[in-house]
């Protein structure tokens, strides 16, 4: 009797353990998707550092970057992206600076399902929000522009590509004027298990300044749950292989993301 009891509770355990294995690695590929209808609140640590006009400057940016899907109907999801940067400076200027800077927010509109061919995308505007609290660390300017992303996820990869460009049309006219294109290629592999690894680059081109800067992106991540709790966390490092003057040299990320399934 022992012997049957203890063998039906194993048979019983395995696919429950198998179920949470997919459910982490499905999350995973949700997560890697911008326009996914997956509800997300990651929080992005990024220390950068050999920046500022003596090479000695070092920053510190939290990114809280909620993203909330709305399904508008069976066939379409409107994806709100934010983007609302929390920074600390030291060596940039003859002082430090603490504070917000300014709020990116995109929405996509975009299909629920992929195309026939597992094309995945969606289009819609981003805003630039003047929310710095100090003069140093935003443009104290409005902007609005389009955005769109496209990607497939077949098997354990997903490759895509994001990107942006925001024009200013409010603002001081001391400051000067943001024209501004953002392109974020992607590449992501899971491994099982929750696991995986991304390769990126977040390209920025300063139109106004004519400054380009492209920092390229390593970054393992594991999706795991506590209790209920579904989460992703994640570490990487960044160098900038194309950077203007003054611009940091190389960097370290470290991110955890709160996740809710619909």
């Amino acid at each position: 009797m022992r012997r049957i009891v203890a063998t039906t509770a194993l048979a019983v355990l395995v696919p429950t353990l198998a179920l949470a294995q997919d459910n982490t690695d499905d999350l995973a590929k949700q997560l890697q998707n911008p326009v996914s209808s997956l509800i997300s609140v990651p929080i992005q640590g990024n220390f950068d550092f050999n920046g500022g006009p003596n090479g000695n400057g070092r920053v510190w940016t939290t990114n809280i970057q909620p993203v909330i899907p709305v399904t508008l109907n069976p066939d379409w999801n409107l994806i709100i992206r934010t983007i609302l940067p929390v920074t600390y400076r030291d060596n940039y200027t003859d002082g430090q600076e603490f504070g917000l800077g300014d709020t990116t927010q995109s929405f996509f509109l975009s299909p629920s399902q992929p195309t026939a061919g597992g094309i995945i995308w969606g289009i819609g505007p981003a805003f630039l929000w003047p929310t710095a609290t100090d003069d140093s660390l935003g443009t104290e300017k409005w902007g609005v522009g389009p955005t769109g992303v496209v990607l497939t996820q077949q098997g354990p990869w997903t490759i895509g590509l994001l990107a942006n460009h925001i024009w200013s049309y409010a603002g001081p006219r001391g400051r000067s004027d943001v024209s501004q294109t953002f392109v974020q290629p992607f590449a992501s592999y899971n491994f099982g298990q929750g696991w995986s690894v991304t390769l990126n680059t977040e390209s920025t081109y300063d139109w106004t300044n004519d400054k380009l800067t492209v920092p390229i992106n390593v970054q393992v991540a594991k999706v795991f749950k506590i209790g209920s709790q579904a989460m992703s966390a994640g570490v990487g490092a960044r160098y900038y292989a194309i950077k203007p003057e003054g611009a940091p040299e190389w960097g370290l990320r470290a991110q955890l993301t709160f996740l809710f399934p619909k």
